[in-house]
């Protein structure tokens, strides 16, 4: 029979045996060491995927400088390749968020398809994030603390021991008498999270000494919660979720009506479930963006800035336009070779099927007045062509013109607008995908 700790490490990662990699964050701190101790021994017992362990070195403090050599030498005598992986930080608001940051996009980097991350947070570190969460302010998402496994990357993150307290741990490490790295800024209590351990969940604990078994089991209530909120944004999002009259426009988007139905809560929820992975998104207190948007007349355009793009409406219609980092160049450029694609500055690619007209041709964009020949109708304002088409606004300035010399020939036949000018060739522009944006 195995001893409590391995089996309870077995249990929770039960589902991730038949991963094609296990790769163990290793700080060389208490938890991680325990963590990659318990994974090498039972590694000689039962069949586990290949370990390896990755250590962020972030540079913060001149006492990290040795951390490297401490971590390799463990995983040396543990018979575990070892990682080594130097990340910069980068100056901000929060040290601690930067550090974070960096440290988890060195673990995306690490982290391939169907491998699983293994972090050593337990019970106590949950305990500490619900509480720190709840005196920011959090909703229910937030209060839900730590989830024991996420997707990372083409991965996933797995938190096995969030069951275990930290004196399970201790009690681990002494009886095996292993050694780990103190990280003396762990015991600053400048930093938020630090002044929780050692000044505020101790006060708390000797007036209920349970009180970290039950912060934790109330996060673990939460989210339960959010799981069920979950499950009715995608029963409210479904009704919003039609096809636009133009599917060549590769970005996300939903029907404004069915959300008005909800009640301003299920707005929100349903909001949130879909932006979260698509933005940071503001707290309860800053959703007046949202009501501006929604309660706009029909026939004004409003958006709503967020952290990582634009919500826009237009019309009955909501779309999302991240945020991009190519540059949008609404210069004027020739197309020496109708024959090949052309692409356009931050602004995907034109392609002209068929026989081109003669002559030098050039792609522009609008300045307002513009003039077009459309078969069966005669000379007709682009403006109002646009307005007719129900074309979002934000698209129209983007919308690539086919000229020769003062003359336009053409607009994208991709757009849905109406016939070319001639049955001899068509236009059709193939604009940024939603990840590469549109705003």
């Amino acid at each position: 029979m195995k001893p409590a700790l391995p089996a309870k490490l077995l249990q929770a990662l039960a589902p991730w045996r038949s991963a094609p990699a296990w790769h163990i964050a290793f700080s060389g701190g208490l938890d991680s060491t325990v963590l990659l101790h318990l994974l090498a021994n039972l590694a000689n017992t039962d069949t586990l995927p290949p370990l390896g362990a990755v250590h962020v070195h972030h540079g913060l403090q001149t006492a990290a400088d040795a951390w490297p050599a401490h971590c390799q030498s463990i995983c040396d005598n543990l018979g575990v390749p070892l990682r080594v992986m130097r990340v910069q930080v980068q100056p901000g608001a929060s040290l601690e968020r930067a550090a974070r940051d960096a440290r988890y996009q060195a673990f995306i980097e690490v982290t391939g398809a169907g491998q699983v991350l293994l972090t050593g947070q337990h019970r106590d570190d949950q305990a500490e994030t619900l509480l720190f969460r709840l005196l920011r302010g959090a909703g229910v998402r937030g209060l839900s603390a730590m989830p024991a496994q996420r997707p990372l990357a083409a991965g996933y993150l797995v938190r096995p021991l969030l069951e275990v307290s930290r004196a399970e741990l201790e009690a681990y490490a002494e009886e095996h008498q292993l050694e780990w790295i103190e990280d003396p800024s762990n015991a600053d209590s400048r930093f938020s999270r630090n002044y929780l351990r050692h000044r505020v969940l101790p006060t708390l604990t000797e007036r209920w000494p349970q009180a970290v078994s039950s912060l934790a089991r109330t996060a673990e209530h939460l989210s339960e919660a959010q799981g069920l909120l979950d499950e009715l944004a995608v029963m409210d999002l479904q009704a919003a979720d039609q096809p636009s009259a133009f599917p060549w426009l590769r970005l996300r988007s939903l029907t404004l009506a069915p959300l008005r139905e909800l009640s301003d809560a299920r707005q929100r929820n349903a909001l949130r479930h879909w932006l979260t992975p698509l933005t940071r998104l503001p707290d309860s207190d800053h959703w007046a963006g949202w009501h501006s948007l929604r309660d706009a007349k029909d026939d004004a355009q409003p958006l709503w800035r967020l952290a990582d793009g634009e919500l826009h409406r237009c019309g009955q219609r909501i779309w999302w336009l991240p945020s991009t980092g190519s540059e949008f160049s609404d210069a004027t450029v020739s197309w020496p070779d109708p024959q090949k694609p052309l692409e356009l500055a931050g602004n995907g690619q034109l392609i002209l099927s068929g026989e081109a007209p003669d002559g030098p041709l050039q792609v522009r964009y609008r300045q307002g007045g513009e003039i077009i020949e459309v078969p069966g109708r005669g000379r007709r304002d682009l403006k109002r062509l646009l307005n007719e088409s129900g074309l979002p606004g934000f698209v129209r300035g983007r919308l690539p013109l086919l000229y020769q010399g003062e003359q336009l020939l053409g607009v994208p036949s991709l757009a849905g607008l109406w016939p070319a000018p001639s049955h001899d060739w068509q236009l059709h522009w193939m604009p940024q995908t939603c990840d590469q944006g549109l705003s």
